[in-house]
């Protein structure tokens, strides 16, 4: 009713641009509402265009015409339909709170006033009124006992500044309010004679008295102000807010957006950054954005249910504020307003999902959400500019600040610390927008384990001999830096990102590349390292050499393993296990495995298989080598001495030795890598390390556990029993004396 009557105030508006005179009986263009508790209306009150006779019988006389299902037929139809109310149009909605709706209008044509009255039995009467209206409409309804609640002024109220905050009319709610009114001596004196009338029977005494009691009160009596508590009506303004989308970009200051965040919002809080826009084209619309400053404790929690958080309106009108179709999950912290004249105002949720002219402004506003992120990203790029330009006449060392400009402003790093996993997330479920969003992701690398790095900067920093952007995933930056698997790669001077955030590898996973660069997980088997041919065929040679351990170790660790190799990316570490290309790494196998309602038993076939690679530069390697060369040797005479009955060889305590030196350097390259030791070899693990140490310690392995035996002193006294008497000791008393104690030593 309030946006019929809305446009009732537009189409006088304009009509009085060519006609003056139509707005000589009521200049003052407003929408009042007003409820009445004892007759239980509601009435509704606007100065606009109003109606004669024969618009009051097309507009309202038939159901069928007024209603939804013509007006969306004419707006498809083509027509042109400026006006949203148009009278009629979800008007009689209002059969669903009253029992019977009146009518009054005057048109400015039109010297009479008509009243329309219906009680929704298919009938109504059009009379003439005996009081002229001056302008306007007044809609009168009266209200079934179950809608009272439309009555009360707060749910007046909540509704019109929830839906028609920004109306470019004056909206007013008529209240009654309590005041303070201070009493005249007139009507003082008044009240005096009135109380002197009926104690005229007092004695003289009396009276001389309270004359001697006036006159010393008398000067407290001048000041002491008497009042009485009157209630009145007044009209209360509802719609204080514009709509600051309207406006130009350029005529609106930083603190009015800040301010209209605050209204929009319901807080205090002022936002990160804003960008405000008006689309034209096939749809025009108009939108304002904004990125919070903190996100809120439930910011992930039921990340896909959550709901929208853009207002949807219609000519200023508010349709909804939980559409979550106009922006996807992943921008679903992005606050703002969106005002479109392409969309109709009375239809339902379905046919705005269906809506085409909803999925366009959907797009548009996902890609200004991004762009905005990129500015706020670029602002402190762009305040150096203004900078540099500001001050080209003055001579400055460059060397000296390059290093000092940080990579991103400090506005940004918030916002990623706080917003930064709905980024990642956009990432791997928003494929058209993925390379844009891509620019906004930032994660610590071994060039700046501390801070965050872009992917742009990687690239920018990347060596020339560098094909791939190199990662590598985990619990720590600390633990990350000291990973066997990018010794290698650090030794070259190559920058490798480390992810800790259990969103990070997946993210990166399901980018693949950046800029023509493919991203390299450097805890997989696969992982390449530049050769030259020098290199490839020392690597074949060492390959050769190492062959014997391969295939013991190979033999030794049995099914845990899926190969052994000769490592290219090991420098300092004896070894490290890698996943190959298929299953889990080792951080995303400690991720799933950790889930609340993960079933361990159907994620078998998710574990990688694990390949361990040896650095044949490490000197237990080396050890190991010849250990292992020896140990064939034997086995091969055996072998050739009787081929068809070789019996099973006996393990020498020098066999068993070195082989639990090799589980135990594999489990240990296993824990250093990221991997978690199975449940089941975790006694094994402590046995075969008991074993190193008694080699060590050259103790005899089969040397048992024994009980030791202690000369014990007759002559040395028994230790006292305990006094049975202390079990009698009161407990309370103690306590009492030690608190008395504690008190005294405070005071």
């Amino acid at each position: 009713l309030i946006s019929n009557s809305s446009d009732a105030l537009d189409k006088i508006r304009y009509e009085s641009l060519t006609d003056a005179t139509k707005l000589d009986s009521e200049k003052a263009l407003k929408i009042d509402i007003i409820p009445d508790s004892e007759a239980k209306t509601l009435t509704i009150r606007d100065t606009g265009i109003g109606m004669t006779k024969s618009d009051l019988v097309n507009n309202l006389g038939t159901i069928a015409k007024s209603g939804t299902k013509a007006f969306m037929e004419a707006l498809s139809a083509g027509a042109d339909i400026s006006m949203i109310g148009q009278f009629g149009v979800g008007f009689y909605s209002v059969y669903l709170v009253s029992d019977t709706v009146t009518v009054a209008s005057k048109h400015p044509l039109s010297d009479k006033t008509w009243i329309w009255e219906s009680s929704a039995d298919q009938t109504y009467t059009i009379t003439e009124a005996e009081e002229q209206l001056e302008s306007g409409t007044v809609i009168t309804l009266h209200l079934k006992e179950e809608a009272s609640e439309y009555l009360q002024e707060d749910t007046l109220r909540d509704i019109v500044k929830r839906h028609s905050q920004f109306v470019n009319y004056p909206v007013f709610l008529q209240v009654e309010k309590e005041i303070e009114v201070t009493i005249t001596d007139e009507e003082d004196d008044d009240d005096d004679d009135e109380a002197d009338e009926g104690d005229e029977g007092e004695d003289d005494d009396d009276v001389l008295e309270e004359e001697e009691d006036e006159d010393d009160d008398e000067y407290e009596e001048s000041e002491e102000k008497k009042t009485r508590t009157d209630r009145v009506i007044e009209d209360e303004l509802l719609n204080d807010s514009k709509a600051l989308w309207l406006r130009s970009a350029d005529e609106i200051e930083e603190e009015e957006y800040n301010n209209f965040y605050k209204v929009l919002t319901k807080g205090k809080e002022e936002p990160t950054s804003h960008i405000h826009f008006n689309a034209e084209g096939e749809v025009e619309f108009r939108s304002i954005l904004y990125v919070p400053k903190n996100a809120p404790m439930d910011a992930y929690q039921d990340y896909q249910s959550k709901k929208g958080t853009i207002s949807l309106y219609v000519r200023r009108v508010l349709i909804t504020d939980e559409f979550e179709d106009l922006l996807p999950n992943y921008l679903g912290f992005v606050k703002g307003v969106v005002d479109s004249d392409s969309l109709p105002l009375n239809v339902n949720r379905e046919m705005l999902q269906q809506s085409k002219v909803l999925k366009v402004i959907g797009k548009k506003l996902v890609r200004k959400a991004i762009a905005m992120l990129q500015q706020l990203a670029n602002q402190h790029k762009k305040d150096d500019d203004e900078d540099e330009s500001s001050n080209e006449n003055e001579e400055e060392n460059e060397e000296e600040d390059e290093e000092d400009v940080p990579e991103d402003n400090e506005d940004y790093l918030h916002f990623f610390k706080q917003f930064g996993k709905f980024i990642k997330l956009g990432v791997t479920e928003d494929r058209s927008n993925q390379a844009r969003l891509a620019k906004l992701l930032r994660f610590p690398s071994t060039n700046n384990p501390s801070g965050m790095t872009s992917l742009e900067a990687y690239v920018e920093r990347m060596k020339d001999e560098q094909k791939a952007i190199y990662y590598i995933a985990g619990d720590s930056v600390d633990a990350l830096q000291s990973h066997p698997t990018i010794e290698k790669l650090a030794k070259k001077g190559f920058e490798v990102f480390l992810l800790t955030d259990p969103l990070d590898e997946h993210c990166l996973q399901s980018l693949g590349e950046f800029q023509s660069h493919k991203i390299t997980d450097t805890s997989r088997a696969t992982l390449k390292m530049d050769e030259t041919k020098e290199d490839k065929k020392r690597q074949k040679a060492i390959e050769k050499k190492y062959k014997p351990l391969t295939k013991w170790l190979k033999d030794t660790l049995g099914s845990e393993v899926e190969s052994v190799v000769v490592s290219k990316r090991l420098e300092t570490s004896p070894g490290a296990v890698v996943a190959g290309d298929y299953g889990w790494t080792a951080n995303m196998e400690r991720i799933m495995t950790s889930q609340v309602f993960a079933n361990t038993d159907n994620l078998g076939h998710m574990r990688a298989r694990k390949t361990f690679e040896i650095n044949p530069n490490h000197p237990v390697i080396k050890e190991l080598l010849a250990q292992a060369e020896s140990f064939t040797s034997e086995d091969d005479e055996a072998a050739g001495d009787d081929e068809e009955e070789a019996p099973e060889k006996e393990v020498t305590p020098e066999e068993q030795t070195a082989r639990d030196s090799a589980v135990l350097l594999y489990q240990t390259c296993m824990i250093n890598s990221g991997f978690s030791l199975p449940a089941d070899s975790s006694a094994e693990f402590s046995n075969r390390l008991e074993r190193l140490i008694r080699s060590g310690l050259s103790i005899d392995q089969g040397a048992k556990v024994e009980e030791i035996e202690v000369e014990v002193s007759e002559s040395e006294p028994e230790p006292a029993e305990e006094d049975e008497e202390a079990e009698d000791i009161d407990l309370d008393a103690v306590v009492e004396e030690a608190v008395a104690e504690e008190a005294h030593d405070e005071l």
